[in-house]
């Protein structure tokens, strides 16, 4: 099937697609811009709608398409804000619970505009917040022509809710950015190594927001085991959020050889630094730590929930959710076993170059919207 949209032959003109972002995780917004780029490079007209700190973060103007600052609130102004964005465009992609919402109202009475939905991840709630967020994901995934999930349960998940088509994505890998480093590695390891204070011990590296669901509190219980080895590992956690406070209070109280560093933008210098990736979260779709941990030869230890078995395959140590022994224990056992440990960078390495590449990823997106915006035969 050709693409009417990358090459608008019969001088049709070039689709016009609109990309929302909400408050954009690192994964989402990556991704947002690595598909503007390969949209723009086969044709396509993109605009990008997202708050202005993601612009400046992501440079979404840089790779060729248009940005229109819209706050993440629901309000009637960001609202009024994305419908104007919108209206002359074929088709909607919004990214994200929040966002996905936000389109649906800006579209709402236009019925004649695809919603496409990618899910990244999955939210939180408890009690009755837990209520509306089920209700929230049901109007998304009623609304959307298309719900791709980026991990198989997210496709499952989308299905309960009422979506009439979901599909798994093609996601990329989001290339790290920043400046290239043009340093010496071993230097960079080294120096990365002395200024957290781990020049001859093992360094365990973490990396998230501090919010319950993440499973630091189980990171912790099991940081306690490590404390009887010789040397002692140091465990670094970067991230920022809620539990900051009872965190650091534990650590001090029980003289836990944890370190918490806050939000850092070196985060793949520190993880090419440590000698092991550790991820204790209770849910996971195509987690961005363990994407970066196999690319860069660090050996993972993740527990066996969400879309992390489908994603690292046999290339890391699963473990149970809430399991801080089997976690100690696991760590324990991979730095006593440097032929285990070296098993595991070569795997994670075979393992990376499965995932779906830029041009996969835009393929599948660009296949999705020609279906969506072809025109239909009579009677069909």
């Amino acid at each position: 099937m050709s693409h009417v949209s990358s090459h608008s032959p019969q001088g049709q003109s070039p689709l016009r697609t609109v990309q929302v972002l909400g408050g954009g995780s690192a994964g989402s917004s990556a991704h947002v811009r690595s598909l503007a780029s390969g949209l723009v490079a086969r044709g396509v007209r993109v605009t990008v709608c997202a708050p202005y700190e993601a612009d400046r973060a992501y440079g979404f103007t840089g790779v060729g398409a248009q940005h229109v600052p819209v706050p993440r609130s629901s309000d009637p102004a960001s609202v009024a804000a994305l419908r104007a964005a919108c209206a002359e465009a074929d088709l909607v992609h919004a990214h994200g619970l929040h966002a996905a919402l936000r389109a649906a109202l800006a579209l709402s009475g236009r019925r004649h505009t695809p919603l496409v939905v990618t899910w990244h991840t999955r939210s939180y709630a408890e009690g009755a917040r837990a209520h509306l967020l089920r209700m929230l994901e049901r109007r998304v995934a009623r609304a959307a022509a298309v719900v791709l999930g980026t991990s198989s349960d997210l496709v499952d998940r989308a299905r309960s809710r009422g979506a009439r088509d979901a599909r798994l994505a093609a996601v990329t890998f989001p290339a790290p950015r920043g400046p290239v480093e043009f340093e010496d590695p071993d230097r960079l390891r080294h120096k990365a190594r002395a200024e957290l204070g781990a020049t001859d011990r093992p360094l365990l590296m973490a990396v998230g927001s501090l919010d319950r669901h993440r499973g630091y509190e189980t990171l912790l219980d099991a940081a306690r085991t490590w404390r009887g080895l010789d040397p002692m590992p140091l465990l670094v956690i970067a991230g920022e959020g809620p539990l900051r406070a009872v965190l650091q209070r534990r650590i001090e109280d029980e003289e836990l050889p944890v370190r918490l560093v806050g939000r850092r933008d070196d985060i793949t210098e520190l993880l090419a630094a440590a000698d092991l990736a550790l991820l204790p979260s209770s849910w996971e779709s195509r987690s961005v730590l363990a994407q970066e941990a196999l690319h860069a030869r660090v050996p993972l230890v993740a527990t066996d929930v969400g879309g992390i078995p489908e994603l690292v395959g046999d290339a890391a140590e699963l473990v149970p959710y809430g399991d801080a022994r089997a976690l100690a224990e696991a760590v324990v056992r991979l730095l006593e076993d440097p032929v285990r440990r070296e098993w595991l960078q070569e795997r994670g390495v075979q393992q990376a170059a499965t995932w779906p590449t830029e041009d996969e990823t835009v393929a599948q997106v660009l296949s999705v919207y020609d279906e969506l915006t072809q025109p239909r035969p009579l009677g069909g």
